[in-house]
C-alpha cells in the first residue's frame, strides 16, 4: 500500500478534488500492479524522501505583522502604548529590533506564540507586581489578542519570554532589573 502525505503551504490552493482523486487512483493502480509496473530506472534510483519541515514563511505572510502593545502599572518609562511592525521593523516601540527578534524566536510551527498559560498548570505562588500588558494585531498572518500579567510564577515566565516586546520589570523579590531591553 502506498501512503501519500501532502504538505500545502498556507494560502496555496489545490487545483481540484478530481485531480487529487485521479492521482490517488493512479497510485493505487501502481501498487496493485506490483513492482513489474515500476520502470527499472525509477526502481534503481528512488526519489529521496522530503524532510518533514513546515513550509517557510513567505514575505506575503509577514506583510501584516503589526502589533499594538499596551502596558500598564509597569512603572515610569515603561507604561504606554507601543506600535511594532516586523519584516521590516518599524514603530514607536523602544526596541523594535529586539521585539521582532523575540517574536521570531518564539514563533514555532503549530504553536500559538501568544498562548495563555494552560488551564490546570501548577504555578508557584509568586507575585510579580501589578504590571499588565495587552497585545493586539496580526502576527504571522494570524490575529492576536493576548493579555499578560505577573500574578504567579507561570504568568511571570510567560511575560519574561516576551521581553523586550514587553518591558523588563523588577523580579518578584523586588530586585531592580528595570529597563526595557
Amino acid at each position: 500500500m502506498v501512503s501519500v502525505l501532502s504538505v500545502v503551504p498556507r494560502g496555496a490552493l489545490v487545483a481540484s478534488r478530481t485531480a487529487a482523486a485521479a492521482a490517488s487512483v493512479s497510485l493505487s493502480a501502481l501498487s496493485l500492479a506490483g513492482p513489474a509496473a515500476v520502470p527499472a530506472a525509477a526502481a534503481a534510483h528512488p526519489a529521496p524522501a522530503a524532510p518533514a519541515l513546515p513550509p517557510p514563511v513567505r514575505p506575503e505572510d509577514r506583510a501584516g505583522d503589526h502589533l499594538t502593545v499596551v502596558v500598564e502599572h509597569a512603572g515610569a518609562g515603561r507604561d504606554g502604548t507601543y506600535e511594532v511592525s516586523c519584516h521590516p521593523g518599524a514603530g514607536n516601540h523602544p526596541d523594535v529590533a529586539g521585539a521582532c527578534r523575540v517574536l521570531d524566536s518564539n514563533t514555532h510551527w503549530g504553536r500559538d506564540t501568544f498562548a495563555p498559560v494552560a488551564p490546570g498548570s501548577s504555578c508557584t505562588m509568586l507575585y510579580g507586581g501589578p504590571a499588565t500588558a495587552h497585545v493586539t494585531g496580526t502576527w504571522a498572518g494570524r490575529p492576536v489578542d493576548a493579555s499578560y500579567d505577573r500574578s504567579n510564577g507561570c504568568e511571570i515566565g510567560r511575560w519574561d519570554r516576551m521581553v523586550p516586546l514587553l518591558p523588563r520589570v523588577g523580579s518578584a523579590s523586588g530586585s531592580p532589573s528595570d529597563s526595557l531591553q
